[in-house]
């Protein structure tokens, strides 16, 4: 497989030969779906909590006699059946969300993602991406001049100022190859990779 080299400008200057073994694979949809959802659910926090029928602060007398009203029967106000009452399936706090993926579905599926990356043009290979002061506004003009709007790169190595820069953008994100996900692959538009993280990237989805 070959990737397209981009200069400063944003212009393929040169293709790059990467291994088909990581850039060169089949479209597995099924497997794709299943990594990202599995990295999704297990960013999750079990914060979130409701209270049952024994939980809720309502009074525990009988709101009116059993019999001769006309109404339905009732026993106390915190029935779930009733407005304000409890939950009869509450969420607890320390639910969990997590869901299992082998490393050798989530290498696979990795892999799968890059390969489509490559095939429709949106992944590209850059040389080292340095800025000569921490300024969003430096990084704001570099990504302009390049014509990128949303963009991932993936850099071995990261210079503190193209970090500390990148913080400001909603746009951009800086990681190392051993912080990439599934989401933010398929998330970003453009997926930008340095020369050192894609020889990284050979040694960790071998």
């Amino acid at each position: 497989m070959e990737l397209n080299f981009l200069n400063e400008q944003g212009q393929a200057s040169a293709k790059v030969t990467a291994p088909d073994t990581i850039f060169g694979r089949e479209f597995n949809e099924p497997l794709i779906h299943q990594v990202v959802v599995a990295f999704q659910a297990n960013a999750r926090s079990g914060n979130r909590a409701q209270k049952d029928r024994s939980e809720v602060h309502h009074s525990t007398k009988k709101p009116w006699r059993q019999k001769g009203t006309g109404r339905a029967r009732a026993g106390m106000t915190s029935s779930p059946l009733w407005r304000g009452g409890g939950k009869i399936f509450p969420n607890s706090p320390d639910e969990n969300f997590t869901q299992k993926v082998n490393k050798k579905m989530y290498r696979a599926g990795m892999r799968s993602i890059l390969s489509q990356l490559a095939r429709d043009g949106r992944l590209s290979v850059i040389e080292p991406m340095t800025l000569e002061a921490p300024k969003t506004k430096l990084l704001a003009a570099k990504m302009k001049a390049m014509g990128l709007g949303s963009v991932l790169v993936i850099s071995d190595g990261i210079d503190e100022n193209l970090l500390l820069a990148s913080r400001n953008l909603t746009s951009v994100l800086i990681v190392e190859p051993r912080q990439a996900d599934p989401v933010s692959l398929v998330h970003f538009d453009s997926i930008l990779i340095t020369r050192p993280a894609l020889a990284k990237f050979e040694e960790i989805l071998a």
